[in-house]
């Protein structure tokens, strides 16, 4: 089991960049497939950007690629989400997840979920 908490979020002007960060418990972390994936007021949830166990894979959602890139610190349990030339559709809640299988941006696949942090992006 994995305990995960985000943190970072806030608000910035369009243009801006933001680094989210994902603080996660548990001596397996190394083993689970980590994601950020985000929800919009009266959305889907949504991949964001996902990365493998070793680091070797990782996928964007279509709307980001190009700006957002994760990364994770197998040492420190942590993952990371850096955004760039946010703009204002970026605004959502943004969550931090585990997944113990393959690697995949299926979000129904993910077993754990973080609290969630608010980034809002000003026009």
């Amino acid at each position: 089991q994995v305990h995960l908490v985000e943190s970072g979020g806030g608000l910035v002007q369009a243009g801006g960049s933001l680094r989210l960060s994902c603080s996660a418990s548990g001596r397996t972390f190394g083993s689970y497939t980590m994601g950020w994936f985000r929800q919009a007021p009266g959305k889907e949830r949504e991949v964001v950007g996902v990365i493998s166990r070793n680091e070797y894979m990782r996928i964007y959602g279509d709307s980001v690629k190009g700006r957002f890139t994760i990364s994770r610190d197998n040492v420190k349990n942590m993952v990371y989400l850096q955004m760039n030339s946010l703009k204002p559709e970026d605004t959502a809640i943004y969550y931090c997840a585990a997944h113990s299988g393959d690697f995949s941006g299926d979000v129904g696949l993910y077993d754990y979920w973080g609290q969630g942090t608010q980034v809002t992006v000003s026009s």
